[in-house]
């Protein structure tokens, strides 16, 4: 078979485009309909076809056109070329969901990232058997993270705000105590006094003992007592399960649906009581890079993330 490629002029791709056009439709003025162009310039860039390729590739035969031998030879390759471009350059082109075989790598805490495996995993084996999950504690910064490629998608209380990161917020909580059945705690309406009261256990990557709670309380007047700080959120409410410390737990805001993220502290059999203090809300979302924004399969991967949080019972 005829080839296209030979030591004369490269042919570009509109080139190629026009080519497969005109060996299909083997008429001038049909090929610029199809290519919405004049039938003008069609004959111009048959006539530059002519040069390149060296070869009248449609002559006259009465009054339609036909091939010549060589314009017959290329014209499956020159059809398997255009495909291939087209193929290439579509915009958005989804992944094959069922032979993709990748592994995502994804940051979270680890009450984010036991909230929501499990209907991640279910949507995996439903839609993209061929996936894998990473998920990693937040032990790095997400944006240096993101942006090496060391994670695909960040998923929680989103703090850094590089300029090209793509961020997307996808569920608001509030914040409750969560104590032990049987607490002193439960015994009685719960004030801001009795509340700083009680010993406490906080949660903190970096050790620190205080967060919006001492604030709303020192404008009270009053200061609470940490007796512990443990890096995960898991950690601290098995904590406050098997003794008097008093934990912080995400619970969902009046009158908004239910998440896998609130279902832990039930899981775990603590009572949420309401904090009479004004804390400010926790939002959970999801940042990733722009070099993921169209790529089919970390798409889907938002996707999952998005249905997972709404999902119920998955904690």
């Amino acid at each position: 078979m005829s080839s296209l490629n030979s030591p004369d002029p490269l042919i570009d791709a509109n080139l190629a485009v026009a080519l497969d056009a005109l060996l299909t439709e083997q008429s001038v003025t049909r090929a610029a309909a199809r290519l919405h162009t004049s039938p003008a310039a069609m004959s111009r860039t048959l006539a530059r076809l002519r040069r390149t390729l060296q070869d009248p590739l449609l002559v006259r035969a009465g009054q339609t056109m036909v091939p010549t031998p060589r314009a017959q030879a290329l014209r499956e390759e020159v059809a398997a070329v255009v495909s291939r471009l087209g193929a290439l350059l579509a915009p958005g082109a989804g992944a094959d969901l069922a032979t993709l075989r990748t592994t995502f790598t994804l940051q979270m805490a680890d009450l984010v990232g036991a909230a929501l495996a499990p209907e991640l995993l279910r949507l995996a084996r439903q839609d993209a058997p061929g996936i894998s999950l990473r998920i990693r504690a937040e032990e790095m910064e997400a944006g240096p993270a993101l942006r090496d490629g060391r994670i695909d998608l960040e998923i929680g209380s989103i703090g850094h705000v590089d300029p090209e990161t793509h961020v997307e917020e996808l569920v608001t909580f509030r914040m409750a105590a969560a104590v032990r059945p049987g607490h002193p705690l439960t015994e009685q309406s719960l004030t801001p006094a009795r509340l700083a009261a009680a010993e406490h256990v906080t949660v903190s990557r970096r050790g620190r003992f205080t967060g919006p709670l001492d604030t709303a309380l020192a404008e009270h007047g009053l200061r609470r007592r940490v007796t512990a700080v443990l890096p995960s959120h898991l950690a601290a409410m098995m904590l406050a399960a098997r003794s008097d410390v008093v934990c912080l737990v995400p619970t969902a805001l009046p009158g908004a649906a239910p998440s896998p993220l609130t279902d832990a502290a039930t899981a775990l059999g603590l009572n949420v009581l309401d904090i009479p203090l004004p804390l400010p809300p926790l939002t959970i979302g999801m940042a990733w890079h722009p070099r993921h924004a169209a790529d089919g399969a970390h798409r889907w991967l938002r996707d999952a993330i998005r249905l997972a949080l709404r999902a119920p019972g998955t904690a």
